[in-house]
């Protein structure tokens, strides 16, 4: 199927397989981009199956492993963004994931290196766009997160920076995921238009199409969405789309300004401590750290 005319935002894939890549491209025609994380390369079935084998991985074999991962997708999609995980912990200092970041970025052409949004991870970002490396800040749960991503990268070029905030983990929890989307878009369009919105952790259609229906930059979701979707023709929203009222509670804009100092906003947020802990957690059962 063609490309949909009217269709603005990138689609990606959010996958640690690059058969995935090979599935998608398939049933799309395109494929505008891929998201990897630990947890998602941890799933690789090529992966899992040496384990089941009884092979035992150090810390290098695995990096080594999601190496040839990127950059297989990397091949299938030489056009598009594939966005690469830094390591981290909570302990995990700034020269670590920047030594980390310069070797990822250094694997494919096409990188976008995810740090977490916290301090140490926007410390890393903030010297890594100025080395020219593109960054997707990931495990963003907060419209502050979203203004210090904006603060912290000031100066990057469009389509250097994404910001990826997780709408399904913000849904668990009673809260309305995709109210930061629209807050985040809000906020942005004041700005210079250098960080670019990634929708992430899609756990339907509503909000796959409602991404659609607010222009959001990129959506990144998993093979099941991107099937369902094609399945029915690949429709976009029409212009009176509305996203259903379930209950769950609205986050509030807030006035965060775009040019304060980073270093002072209020970035904390468990559920990127959740994140960390969670992908921390499976990259260390791969190497036998648990």
């Amino acid at each position: 199927m063609p490309r949909p005319e009217e269709l603005s935002t990138q689609i990606f894939l959010d996958s640690g397989d690059p058969e995935d890549t090979k599935k998608a491209l398939a049933l799309l025609g395109f494929l505008d981009g891929q998201t990897t994380n630990p947890s998602l390369v941890a799933k690789n079935p090529a992966l899992q199956e040496k384990i089941a084998s009884g092979v035992v991985l150090n810390a290098r074999e695995v990096d080594d492993f999601y190496k040839g991962v990127v950059q297989e997708i990397s091949s299938r999609i030489p056009n598009g963004s594939v966005s690469v995980e830094v390591f981290a912990d909570a302990d995990t200092d700034v020269n670590t994931m920047l030594t980390q970041a310069r070797e990822m970025f250094a694997w494919i052409p096409n990188a976008h290196i995810k740090f977490p949004t916290t301090r140490a991870g926007l410390e890393a970002a903030n010297i890594f766009v100025k080395e020219n490396g593109r960054v997707n800040m990931t495990l963003v749960f907060s419209q502050e997160q979203c203004a210090a991503v904006y603060a912290a990268t000031a100066g990057a070029h469009r389509g250097d920076v994404f910001v990826s905030p997780f709408v399904g983990r913000l849904d668990d929890t009673g809260v309305d995921g995709m109210s930061l989307i629209e807050n985040a878009r809000t906020m942005y369009a004041s700005g210079d238009g250098h960080v670019q919105v990634l929708v992430a952790s899609v756990r339907n259609m509503d909000h796959f199409l409602y991404s659609l229906h607010l222009k959001a930059d990129i959506i990144t979701c998993p093979m099941g969405i991107l099937e369902e979707w094609a399945s029915t023709g690949m429709p976009l929203p029409p212009a009176d789309y509305a996203y259903p009222d379930d209950g769950r509670t609205p986050i509030p804009f807030a006035n965060s300004s775009l040019t304060a100092d980073w270093r002072l906003m209020n970035i904390t947020h468990e559920l990127t401590d959740a994140g960390i802990e969670r992908f921390a957690s499976d990259w260390n059962k791969l190497i036998g750290n648990h």
